[in-house]
């Protein structure tokens, strides 16, 4: 995992409220004592945003935008992941076991 990621997990974690975050003080541990449903009304207003910049990307040309947004939409799911007691590496032990699969052949295999 990157350098990056891992520092960021760890601040998220140490912002959680277990562990002496301060929602006063720390929009992540507000986000945290708000519940999972803060959390996940972000996460979707992030994603929505994230679209929007794509969309305007493709007309303007401008892709900051894009990854200005992708950058929030990767944090918000980070807070997500150490809600439930997750890690950015276990979303990469994922992918990785995902590696060489087709994508038909990896969705056909859930058991959703």
């Amino acid at each position: 995992m990157s350098e990056t990621l891992k520092r960021l997990a760890d601040v998220i974690e140490s912002r959680k409220l277990a562990n002496g975050g301060n929602p006063e003080k720390s929009y992540v541990a507000k986000l945290f004592s708000k519940g999972d449903d803060a959390i996940l009304k972000k996460i979707g207003e992030e994603a929505t945003e994230t679209v929007m910049a794509a969309k305007d990307a493709r007309v303007s040309g401008d892709k900051s935008k894009v990854l200005y947004e992708c950058a929030d939409l990767w944090f918000h799911s980070m807070v997500l992941l150490a809600q439930f007691e997750l890690s950015p590496q276990d979303v990469l032990n994922e992918l990785a076991r995902r590696e060489g699969l087709s994508g038909l052949e990896e969705k056909a295999a859930r058991k959703d």
